[in-house]
């Protein structure tokens, strides 16, 4: 029986392991502290991604290693590589980790991207800001997500407010200066190649964040289909350079028409969680079978479905499970402010009919203001 090690015992850890007990496989979870909500599900080791000796015994006990977050470091995907299989490979986990590479990389490829620029010192901050204008926003180049270590410069006042709060960040993580995108819609491609290089994507997602945050997710979105296919051929690009073997997502910022690139997630991503019953073959599923070698599953969607997202603290569920699509699902945290506690999974067979299951969840769950915007576009 395969044992599939997964460095990170967060929530996607934790339904990388329940999609796969259908296939028979076998999980140990790394993880830095012993309450991870994918140790309910499988063996925890605990320990520094950092410490060899916890590596070590991770390593003796899985035939192949993946991970569930951006955030461990490279180097320890690059120690355990050399031991077991590893996807995705040390170098895309190590430039998604790096806003400077990733961006270097979208732009070498041909992908449109805000203009940016590399901030090492405050004068070389005021120089980006002369060179890009404002808005702007000033970000670490490692370690941020969840709309975390970045600082919003709306006008050149700002500048002294955006150095104090993260200039002492440039000298260890890093800086990177964007441009301000005034999008008109949050776009992600959720894809995955497997060994042998054969590429699928979901069909493409349309997102709403609340203060940085994933909040709504509605799949398929309404895009044309010559903006779909550039959105493909974009992921299709990043997966081949990268030899990338895996699911990950690649959010996208829509403006006139245009697709500039957000960031690259080198995962499963909570834009795809709608994928667990809006299509045949979930994303965690066909992660998995992408680093195992096996066949990718049909990423063709089955009706049409919204993810929202619980932060916090959960809600009651029985206004979504009284739904003919309504799907349940709780991470098994502790409540804590501005945690990722769970989601829930609206699917209907047409637009309408979600439409109208989301606006009874919403007002049964007094989270009207969360799905007015995907009702609206559904209305469309």
């Amino acid at each position: 029986m395969t044992t599939v090690g997964i460095l990170g015992g967060g929530q996607l850890a934790r339904m990388l392991a329940l999609s796969g007990a259908p296939l028979g496989l076998r999980f140990r979870i790394l993880d830095t502290v012993a309450d991870a909500c994918a140790g309910q599900f499988a063996p925890l080791i605990v320990g520094d991604y950092r410490d060899e000796s916890a590596l070590a015994e991770f390593a003796s006990q899985v035939d192949v290693a993946t991970f569930d977050f951006e955030n461990v470091p490279a180097e320890s995907a690059q120690w355990l590589s050399a031991r077991i299989p590893v996807f995705p490979n040390p170098r895309a986990l190590g430039i998604a980790q790096d806003r400077l590479a990733e961006k270097t990389l979208f732009r070498g490829l041909g992908i449109p991207v805000p203009d940016f620029a590399d901030v090492a010192d405050r004068a070389g901050l005021d120089a980006a800001v002369a060179a890009i204008g404002t808005p702007c926003i000033l970000k670490t180049r490692r370690l941020g997500y969840d709309g975390k270590g970045q600082f919003r410069i709306k006008s050149p006042g700002d500048v002294e407010a955006a150095w104090d709060a993260l200039g002492a960040q440039a000298a260890t993580v890093g800086l990177i200066l964007e441009a301000f995108v005034p999008f008109e819609r949050e776009l992600s491609v959720v894809a995955v190649r497997g060994r042998d290089g054969e590429f699928r994507a979901w069909p493409l997602t349309e997102n709403w964040h609340v203060d940085g945050v994933l909040s709504a997710s509605l799949a398929p979105a309404r895009v044309d289909a010559g903006m779909a296919e550039r959105a493909y051929a974009h992921a299709r690009a990043l997966a081949e350079a990268l030899d990338y073997v895996g699911v990950f997502a690649l959010e996208l910022f829509c403006r006139d028409g245009m697709l500039l690139a957000n960031e690259l997630a080198p995962r499963v991503h909570n834009s795809g969680h709608w994928t667990i019953e809006g299509s045949e073959t979930s994303q965690f599923q066909n992660h998995l079978r992408a680093v195992l070698g096996l066949s990718l599953g049909d990423t063709r969607m089955v009706g049409h479905a919204c993810m929202l997202n619980w932060i916090g603290t959960m809600p009651e569920a029985s206004g979504v499970l009284r739904e003919p699509g309504g799907h349940w699902h709780d991470y098994g945290k502790e409540p804590r402010a501005g945690r990722k506690v769970g989601h829930a999974t609206l699917r209907a067979d047409t637009p309408a009919e979600l439409a109208e299951a989301l606006t009874r969840v919403g007002a049964t769950l007094g989270r009207e203001a969360q799905v007015a915007p995907v009702v609206a576009v559904l209305a469309t």
